[in-house]
């Protein structure tokens, strides 16, 4: 059985090893890593010590390992189980005796150096990753978040997306090399002196709040009509409060990872439902240019980032370059609803639903015709009258 010991270091050169980890790498024959954890190692390798470079593809980094007989050690940063190279080892490596000999990750030693009790904090890691569970946090006001960065998403980046967005109330500590004491670095500044600055790479973020404030300040459940930027200041173009509220009932959104949203105009029914489901993946489609301004007025106005905005006929988009929807709203079909509900249909996951809203007996009845020819289950309509106008049929079907 082949033996993996993964080794977890900071930026301190050579590491500080326990006796027996000094030992073990002593007699070690195979030793793999980054490039930056082969430069503060090298010095402690035996002398006829084989390295192999972690770098992509990681396929062929696992290929050099199967193709040895010799034990393995890997050098990883921090705690290699914390967002580190030991999950991959063992997803990739699934009957491989693995030790895990860990050291301070480097949120950690940043809490440590600026002495903030971290027990509370959100952890977020943007390191190869998307912004998905950094605007999750944001919007949820945690008061306490730590962030893993990497090239692209970097300090300056991390705090330049919060200020597009209105959270402008947190502190940023930003640790850079921590763990070598001749280049460690702590900054504490505001996110605008953060966007003005280079950060030496390794670094990590960590902001602090004094409270939980919600951004905007507005309700995050049933937000107002008339906080909205309109369609050419016609506010009738824009699914109204309480109709908006039924319809993301309706799609049973706590359950579902990927919303679909056709029509999106203002985007309110996106942009309630990403305040209500943080976590939840949301792509928008409107084929008026204009809704792109609007889309981003609107999220910045509420404090929504992370919702995908596709411009242009939906008819001509490409949708199996999309996540696979849980739950679609359509909010326009262009007279074409039964072309657009059988190009949906085959992309739905099964169990994930379609729901509309229909103003007059004609759209209902072909949403109703429709589903039924193309096999989709109807549920029980619900029909509500807010003012003078025509009631609202808000009708929903299911991909069984």
């Amino acid at each position: 059985m082949k033996k993996i010991t993964i080794i977890g270091i900071t930026d301190q050169q050579p590491p500080c090893l326990d006796s027996h980890v000094e030992e073990l790498v002593s007699r070690g024959k195979t030793f793999s890593g980054g490039k930056r954890h082969h430069k503060l190692v090298a010095q402690i390798l035996p002398k006829e010590a084989r390295w192999i470079d972690i770098t992509a593809p990681l396929a062929e980094v696992f290929a050099q390992y199967r193709a040895i007989d010799d034990d393995i050690i890997v050098f990883a940063s921090g705690d290699p189980l914390f967002y580190g190279f030991a999950a991959t080892l063992q997803r990739e490596f699934p009957n491989a005796a693995m030790t895990v000999v860990p050291t301070f990750n480097s949120l950690q030693m940043l809490a440590h150096r600026i002495t903030l009790p971290y027990h509370d904090m959100t952890v977020v890691s943007l390191t190869g990753r998307p912004w998905n569970a950094f605007d999750t946090a944001l919007i949820q006001g945690k008061t306490k978040i730590g962030c893993l960065t990497d090239n692209t998403h970097t300090p300056g980046a991390i705090a330049q997306r919060m200020i597009d967005y209105g959270y402008t109330h947190y502190i940023l500590y930003i640790g850079e090399r921590l763990g070598n004491p001749n280049e460690e670095r702590i900054t504490r500044c505001t996110l605008e002196e953060a966007t003005n600055k280079t950060f030496v790479t390794p670094n990590c973020v960590m902001l602090t709040s004094p409270s939980s404030l919600p951004i905007p300040p507005s309700p995050c459940f049933g937000l107002p009509d008339e906080d909205f930027a309109v369609l050419d200041g016609r506010p009738g173009m824009m699914t109204k409060m309480p109709i908006r509220l039924l319809s993301l009932q309706a799609m049973n959104l706590g359950q579902s990872r990927v919303m679909w949203d056709i029509g999106f105009c203002t985007g309110s029914v996106s942009i309630e439902a990403k305040r209500m489901f943080p976590m939840l993946d949301i792509v928008a489609f409107e084929r008026r240019e204009e809704g792109r301004k609007l889309m981003a007025e609107n999220t910045r106005r509420f404090g929504t980032p992370g919702i995908t905005a596709i411009i242009g006929d939906f008819f001509r988009q490409d949708l199996t370059a999309q996540p696979r929807p849980d739950s679609v709203f359509i909010g326009g079909h262009g007279g074409r609803l039964v072309e657009m509900i059988a190009r949906i249909k085959p992309l739905l996951n099964t169990g994930g639903c379609i729901v509309m809203n229909c103003v007059t007996k004609d759209s209902s009845e072909k949403f109703r015709g429709t589903c039924q020819m193309l096999g989709l289950k109807l549920m029980p309509t619900t029909r509500i009258q807010l003012n003078e106008h025509n009631p609202i049929e808000i009708m929903k079907c299911v991909k069984q």
